[in-house]
């Protein structure tokens, strides 16, 4: 069983910058598609971003397209995301996900298969 462990969350100023990395442990990341979803207080769970096997395609939601960017280093076990821009409403817990098939567009479409237990993103204004 694959456990998924993110870091890089913390307090930063509207407009700044934070790099979420999540590491793999138990397992290979490098066959699956990996994404981060994200929960505000008192919201639901909420699709952020989503990345193929390969590196090679990469989706985001309508919030994050041109400010976050995904990417994944297979070789260490490794997906990241890279936050600019960030705003008070990205405060949040992000988590890492990881589902079982090599397309991330099944991230978007279906329930993750394994979770990390999240980093929180707080953005002050």
């Amino acid at each position: 069983q694959v456990r998924l462990e993110e870091s890089g969350g913390g307090l930063v100023q509207t407009g700044g910058s934070l790099r979420l990395s999540c590491i793999a442990s138990g397992g290979t990341l490098s066959s699956y598609a990996m994404g981060w979803f994200r929960q505000a207080p008192g919201q639901e769970r909420e699709y952020v971003a989503a990345i193929s096997w390969s590196g090679i395609n990469t989706y985001y939601s309508d919030s994050a397209n041109g400010r976050f960017t995904i990417s994944r280093d297979n070789a260490k076990n490794t997906v990241y995301l890279q936050l600019n821009g960030l705003r008070p409403e990205n405060t949040a817990v992000y988590y890492c996900v990881q589902k079982m098939s090599p397309s991330g567009t099944d991230i978007i479409q279906g329930t993750p298969d394994t979770w990390g237990q999240g980093t929180l993103v707080t953005v002050s204004s």
